[in-house]
């Protein structure tokens, strides 16, 4: 049993499970399914300034609180509990074009060299974390919601919007990956 859970899930049952959560969530209780609403009720709850984008019933979404909870939780028991002892498989052509950028720790989900906290001692840490994290947020904010409030929730709902966000994130990811990324990265 344990070294089912420990093993990667092929995309085909992970994906499933995480479209079930969609119907559940409305299902049980007329919930959407979204990550990027629980930033606005933290800064509600915590800093209730006279900003008007704040004043609203935060304590009627605290649910999303467990939600969040819920996934920090998870990741906490799927990190240390459940931690897949082999090392990350990498294809080759991966690996030799990642080594020209620098990249060779392969064993992290997100490799500390250009994610990790030592890294905004440098120029190019900044660009990816401090930059790159003001521009998913301004992003999610002027997209109207998240990549899983969209594409999970907003397209299962068969919604316009989040097709054309959903198809805008994914245009914006690939000209991310095989345009900026590998400049940034040879700084």
């Amino acid at each position: 049993m344990m070294a089912t859970l420990q093993a990667p899930w092929p995309w085909y049952i992970a994906g499933i499970i995480i479209g079930l959560i969609v119907p559940a969530l409305l299902l049980l209780g007329n919930k959407h399914f979204g990550i990027s609403a629980n930033f606005r009720h933290i800064c509600a709850a915590c800093f209730p300034g006279n900003v008007s984008f704040f004043k609203y019933n935060w304590r009627k979404e605290v649910w999303n609180f467990f939600f969040l909870g819920g996934i920090v939780i998870g990741a906490i028991i799927a990190s240390t509990l459940l931690k897949n002892p082999n090392p990350i498989e990498v294809h080759p052509a991966l690996k030799s074009t990642l080594a020209t950028y620098g990249i060779t720790d392969y064993n992290v989900l997100v490799p500390q060299s250009i994610m990790g906290w030592q890294a905004l001692t440098s120029v190019k840490g900044w660009l990816l974390m401090v930059l790159g994290g003001f521009l998913v947020g301004f992003g999610t904010r002027y997209a109207g919601g998240c990549t899983s409030g969209h594409a999970i929730n907003g397209i299962s709902n068969l919604s316009w919007p989040s097709l054309v966000a959903t198809c805008c994130f994914m245009i914006g990811g690939f000209i991310m990956v095989q345009l900026i990324l590998p400049y940034i990265l040879s700084l």
